[in-house]
């Protein structure tokens, strides 16, 4: 009964914001689009997006701007969520707010090592992360160096893993984004201990911990794939925390001699129930599908917890990811099928 009355007005907000998110035949509708304008006047006429969108004019229907716009619908979202949250549900928050600062962090990085002429664009992003988060967005755009940014970071739990890298010879965006990323789920996991307790930490626990295994099980994937790396070179690309997939498993796929030996050895994880491999999904089309799968399990066995709140945020996350590959796609011509298939269809 206690979650029951913690949670019922949250589930209701949920419920009623999940109703406004895009189907799969509107997913088919807007791969059927012509241009940008007329993906931007279909969101105004039939989703939440309308809120965002409708102060845009024509001059400013240029990927930039409706990513900006898509992203602070997002960020309302968090808001309206936080807001009808009592303590316990906004702990679970402020752990769910670390992603968004990471890819905050992220971005300057790319702006600085890049040396991009274009200042930085923030202003957009600078209420949400003033109320909610530790970073300052005021002291960031002042950065013109790695030196500078990380300065800038001083106060903040993410200063301490970027200086070891700052203080290091011949470091490239890859390091730090890969500093950020380990720092970032190892935080995670240590730290759920303390602000989440009995089923809420089960629930995070087993969110967090398949995540990780997914990740790490992504990289070697790629690793094998793309990069043809050591196996040295991909430990260190590693999450050194393991949850459903043993050491043994992870040493025996880094070890594989091709992608084929790679997925003879992930179809033995309690992961590839969830799959049919005959669908000819990629692999990271099949971590999407499992968190979802997961996420659901989570939600439907568990609807009066932060089962019900994660679940929202991935799929508002899924929707806005989506919704820029259809964008582009849009924008470069590609037929329907095409769209359809960047987006999370077969390929």
């Amino acid at each position: 009964m206690g979650n029951l009355l913690e949670y019922s007005g949250i589930i209701t907000k949920l419920r009623a914001m999940e109703a406004r998110l895009l189907t799969d035949e509107q997913f088919e509708e807007i791969a059927a689009l012509t241009s940008v304008t007329e993906l931007v006047s279909y969101l105004n006429a039939h989703s939440s997006y309308q809120d965002v969108l409708q102060d845009m004019n024509e001059a400013m229907l240029h990927r930039g701007n409706i990513e900006k716009v898509l992203i602070l619908s997002l960020y309302h979202d968090y808001t309206k969520i936080y807001c009808f949250c009592g303590p316990k549900q906004r702990k679970f928050l402020k752990l769910y707010l670390k992603r968004y600062e990471v890819d905050l962090i992220n971005y300057c990085l790319r702006i600085v090592i890049n040396h991009y002429q274009e200042p930085f664009d923030l202003n957009h992003k600078k209420p949400f992360f003033d109320k909610y988060s530790q970073i300052s967005i005021e002291k960031l755009i002042t950065s013109r160096t790695t030196d500078q940014l990380v300065e800038n970071l001083k106060d903040t739990e993410y200063f301490e893993p970027l200086k070891k890298l700052k203080d290091s010879q011949h470091v490239t965006l890859f390091d730090y984004d890969l500093a950020l990323n380990l720092y970032y789920f190892t935080a995670m996991w240590k730290e759920r201990k303390k602000f989440l307790k009995k089923k809420e930490l089960e629930l995070f626990t087993r969110d967090c911990g398949s995540k990780i295994d997914l990740l790490n099980m992504q990289w070697i994937y790629r690793s094998k794939k793309h990069f043809h790396l050591k196996e040295a070179d991909i430990y260190s690309l590693l999450i050194p925390i393991h949850y459903r997939v043993s050491v043994e498993q992870v040493k025996a796929m880094v070890e594989a001699s091709d992608v084929d030996e790679f997925f003879t050895l992930f179809q033995k994880t309690s992961y590839a129930r969830h799959y049919d491999f005959g669908q000819e999904l990629t692999m990271e089309q099949m971590y999407e599908d499992c968190l979802y799968h997961l996420y659901t399990a989570d939600r439907r066995q568990n609807p009066y917890s932060i089962a019900s709140i994660n679940m929202y945020l991935f799929l508002k996350e899924e929707e806005l990811r989506k919704l820029t590959t259809a964008m582009e796609c849009i924008r470069y011509g590609l037929n329907p099928g095409e769209t359809l298939g960047y987006v999370g269809g077969k390929i």
